[in-house]
């Protein structure tokens, strides 16, 4: 198979659209900035909301479903969340479709909608509506509710999974009876995020307040994971929000506590989307294909058998079988790829392409030395090991690569954020380096907007347990308490 990919270095954003369509992961669908998943990116995808659906539930929340479309009044009801969302709306407004005299469709004009209903951008309006059904006591309470979706917001300028007109995610919507209980859970569940990103997608994160001009439409506060892809921008990688009252004031959403008193309920909501696929492309893979660190990897090992003849072929086959179930009785996902249409070569290629973490290559001469070839997809080395017990060996080394996928990425992000203290400074190194520059700043949205327009920078959060130290803004020159994270991000 020859080489398919752009280098990063020639060209980043190429190589990221070369490596989801070659790899197979999605591609551009009829429709204008939606995409289509294809089975191994969907594959990605189920391992990584199979996980977070895991941690969901252990942390007690449960799994409903709320409808697609969302009566256009109720974005009115809270006038920041519909600030926050009214460009990327997408609107129906008619029910039905009728012949036209040339043989076409159009649109009939008597078929319009008494109220234009919204496209899913986002979920609180419709649920905070139903919650004023389910809410009467302090009983009733906390309501910890999580929904798999697909939601709309209309992009002019798309890119597969970071930035599309619809993608996939799941929401969680919490209702309690105290504003503590809400903070609490709005932590607990960026908390949650993180352990996924740095567990699973073996990516480090760093957990941060946004800034007002950052925060979610409606929020009061708004939380986020930040990762450091390896052209030096940043991907938030997933968002938790206390929302105080102000969805339950927008829809009368009253509880009586203990002593009868009526209180408006307290709020959060959370989500991770499948732009999560592009953080684990961009912050791990090189210019061979994907690296995909075994947690969320759809095959861990392949099985390649090399042979020159059938009565070889069925001898491997019998032995790479054995392998096969042994390794399946530990728990590891395995592909024996016995396909005769393609040779080892162009095996090899492809599977380093789609990033599987192990490739066993299994031959005559293995079977008769008692060996095996082991490859490693993060490191691209190979060894010859012993047969007898390779599912131990195996094991280990996929636990191992889980890890030493994770520390090159921290390694990276460690060597790529600069502290600066003067414009110039600022302005050299986003230039010149990239990555994350702690600097100072005055707090307040004008300078943070300004720094913005002049450079393409954000501020990407306010790190919890941040440092307390005496600076200049590096913009104003006013006084600072604290360093923050700017970053030119997707």
């Amino acid at each position: 198979m020859a080489k398919v990919l752009t280098s990063r270095k020639e060209n980043y954003a190429q190589w990221y659209n070369d490596l989801v369509l070659k790899a197979g992961l999605a591609e551009n669908s009829a429709v204008r900035g939606c995409m289509v998943i294809k089975p191994y990116g969907y594959a990605i995808w189920e391992k990584i909301q199979a996980q977070l659906d895991r941690m969901f539930k252990e942390t007690g929340h449960e799994n409903a479903y709320f409808p697609l479309f969302i009566p256009k009044s109720f974005f009115s009801k809270e006038a920041d969340h519909v600030e926050g969302f009214a460009k990327e709306c997408a609107v129906v407004t008619h029910y039905r479709l009728k012949n036209d005299e040339k043989g076409g469709v159009i649109v009939d004009p008597d078929a319009k909608l008494e109220e234009e209903l919204i496209v899913r951008p986002t979920s609180e309006t419709i649920i905070w509506n139903t919650y004023k059904n389910w809410i009467q006591s302090y009983r009733d309470l906390p309501i910890l509710i999580n929904q798999w979706a697909n939601v709309v917001r209309w992009e002019m300028r798309t890119r597969l999974f970071l930035r599309t007109a619809e993608f996939l995610w799941q929401e969680g919507h919490t209702a309690h009876a105290t504003r503590a209980e809400a903070i609490a859970e709005t932590k607990q569940m960026i908390d949650v995020y993180a352990t996924f990103a740095r567990e699973h997608m073996a990516m480090p994160v760093i957990q941060g307040h946004k800034t007002e001009n950052e925060r979610f439409a409606g929020a009061l506060d708004t939380l986020s994971i930040e990762a450091m892809m390896q052209d030096g921008k940043a991907l938030q990688s997933g968002t938790s929000h206390f929302l105080g009252q102000n969805f339950a004031k927008a829809f009368d959403v009253k509880f009586a506590d203990k002593t009868g008193k009526l209180e408006h309920v307290w709020a959060t909501s959370w989500g991770v989307s499948t732009r999560l696929m592009g953080a684990l492309i961009m912050a791990h893979s090189d210019d061979n294909g994907l690296v995909l660190p075994p947690k969320l990897a759809p095959i861990e090992v392949v099985i390649v058998p090399i042979y020159r003849n059938d009565e070889q072929y069925d001898t491997v086959c019998e032995k790479g079988e054995e392998i096969r179930k042994a390794l399946l009785k530990k728990g590891i996902s395995v592909k024996f790829d016995k396909r005769d249409t393609q040779k080892p070569g162009w095996k090899f290629a492809e599977y380093e392409l789609k990033g599987v973490p192990l490739r066993l290559a299994l031959g005559m001469r293995d079977i008769e030395n008692g060996t095996i070839e082991v490859a490693r997809r993060d490191t691209l080395t190979k060894e010859v090991m012993p047969m007898e017990g390779i599912e131990d060996v195996v094991d280990k080394l996929l636990v191992e690569i889980q890890d030493e996928i994770y520390n090159k990425a921290l390694k990276f992000r460690e060597d790529n954020i600069h502290y600066v203290d003067t414009w110039d400074e600022f302005v050299d190194t986003l230039e010149n380096k990239g990555g994350f520059i702690m600097a100072h700043w005055d707090g307040t949205s004008e300078t943070e907007q300004e720094i913005q327009t002049k450079t393409k920078a954000s501020i990407r959060c306010i790190p919890f347990d941040n440092p307390q130290e005496e600076g200049k803004c590096v913009l104003t020159g006013k006084p600072s308490k604290e360093r923050v994270i700017f970053a030119k991000a997707y």
